[in-house]
């Protein structure tokens, strides 16, 4: 699984970007679990609030294979998609 994460806004307005091939990780089951377990109605709007960060998240079953995407809003985050976002933003 590939995972690709853009984060923009925040206070400064800057943007980060991460990409991570799940397979080559040592939490690579964490990974994927958490990746699918990720449902677009929970994840609330999307929408930015002032000087927060906005994430793009783009899940690539395979190399070749059409991605999901998900926009997610700071404010939005549970515990376990702050974690992966952050994992992504790291790599």
């Amino acid at each position: 699984m590939i995972l690709k994460v853009v984060r923009s806004g925040g206070f400064a307005g800057l943007t980060a970007t991460g990409e991570l091939d799940t397979a080559a990780q040592p939490d690579s089951e964490r990974l994927e679990q958490v990746a699918r377990g990720l449902d677009r109605a929970q994840l609330g709007s999307g929408r930015p609030q002032p000087d927060r960060y906005v994430y793009r998240l783009q899940v690539h079953a395979t190399a070749d294979a059409e991605p999901t995407e998900l926009l997610v809003a700071e404010q939005d985050l549970d515990a376990d998609t702050a974690w992966l976002l952050d994992r992504v933003l790291q790599s």
